[in-house]
C-alpha cells in the first residue's frame, strides 16, 4: 500500500487533488485507517488516475470524467474517445489560429493606414491574355472564404494541365466577380496563362479581355497579408479621382514555396478619372 504522499508523487498530483477527488467520489482510496483518517492506496490505482488526469486535461467536466469512469470502459473503448476529443481540440486550435491570423490581417490594415507608401502605383494598359482555368463560388471575397477555394483550384488545374500535355505559358491569374444568383457571393477564377487553342476540356481556355487602364501595385508576401496593400490601392484610387470597375486581378509573379516571399502585382480596373470641378 501506499501513503497518500506516495502516491501523489507517483502519479505526479497534488495530495490535495487526491483529497478533492476522493471527495468527488472519482478516486477512492483503497483503504482509510480507521483511527487515524490516513489515506492508502494501491499501485493498480495509478491506471484509474491517468484515466480521470487525461479525461480531464481533454476538457470533460468532472461529472463527465466520473460517469466515464462508473461505466468501466475498456482500454480501447477510452482510447477511442481520447481520439475523438483530441480531434474536437485540433479543430478548435485550428478555427482559433486562423481566427487570429484574420485579426492581425485586420490589425495591420489599421496600423498602415496613412503610412503605406502609394507612390508605387503605376497605372497600366492591360493586353488580352489567354488562360486555362477552373471555377468555384466562395461565400464571400473575406480571406477566409476564398483561401480554402482557390488553393484546391489551383491543385486540380495544375493536374489536368499535365494530362493534357498543356504546360503553363505565364503566370497565375487569379480573378473574381459577383456570383450572378444575387446572394452576394463570389465566383473565383484559378487561372493560369497557356498556348493552346479555345476549347473546353475538364477546364476551359479562354481569352480574358484586356483592361484599358488598371491601376496596379505589387505586394511582396502571402496573400493572407494583402489587405493593406489592397486598401492602400483603394486609397490612392479614390484620391486621384478615378473608380474602380471590379475586383483587383492577383498576377503571381513569383511564387517560392515559402509563401512570405510571394510577390504578386494586383491590377484594379478603371473608369476613366472624374473631371476636376471649377468654379466659373
Amino acid at each position: 500500500m501506499l501513503t497518500i504522499g506516495d502516491f501523489a508523487r507517483h502519479g505526479r498530483v497534488s495530495v490535495r487533488m487526491l483529497r478533492h477527488y476522493d471527495a468527488t467520489g472519482l478516486l477512492h482510496p483503497a483503504h482509510v485507517d480507521p483511527t487515524t483518517g490516513y489515506r492508502y492506496y494501491t499501485a493498480s490505482q495509478l491506471a484509474q488516475l491517468n484515466r480521470v488526469i487525461a479525461l480531464k486535461d481533454l476538457g470533460f467536466t468532472l461529472q463527465q470524467v466520473r460517469e466515464i469512469v462508473a461505466e468501466k470502459v475498456t482500454t480501447e473503448q477510452l482510447r477511442g474517445m481520447l481520439r475523438l476529443r483530441r480531434a474536437e481540440l485540433e479543430a478548435t486550435v485550428a478555427a482559433t489560429t486562423t481566427r487570429l491570423a484574420r485579426i492581425e490581417t485586420r490589425l495591420r490594415a489599421i496600423e498602415s493606414e496613412g503610412h503605406m507608401p502609394t507612390n508605387d502605383v503605376v497605372i497600366k494598359s492591360i493586353p488580352a491574355v489567354r488562360v486555362a482555368e477552373l471555377t468555384a463560388t466562395a461565400t464571400s471575397m473575406e480571406p477566409e472564404s476564398i483561401s480554402p477555394v482557390i488553393g484546391p483550384l489551383y491543385d486540380d488545374l495544375f493536374e489536368l494541365l499535365d494530362a493534357a500535355g498543356i504546360p503553363p505559358a505565364g503566370p497565375g491569374i487569379a480573378y473574381y466577380d459577383d456570383s450572378p444568383d444575387g446572394e452576394g457571393r463570389i465566383r473565383v477564377h484559378a487561372a493560369v496563362q497557356v498556348s493552346a487553342p479555345l476549347q473546353v476540356f475538364e477546364f476551359q481556355v479562354l481569352d480574358l479581355p484586356p483592361l484599358g487602364q488598371a491601376a496596379t501595385i505589387v505586394h511582396h508576401g502571402s496573400m493572407d497579408t494583402v489587405l493593406p496593400t489592397v486598401q492602400a490601392l483603394a486609397r490612392w484610387i479614390d484620391d486621384n479621382g478615378y473608380q474602380s470597375t471590379g475586383y483587383p486581378r492577383e498576377i503571381n509573379l513569383e511564387c517560392p514555396e515559402v509563401r512570405d516571399d510571394w510577390v504578386t502585382e494586383l491590377q484594379t480596373p478603371l473608369a476613366p478619372a472624374r473631371p476636376t470641378s471649377t468654379d466659373g
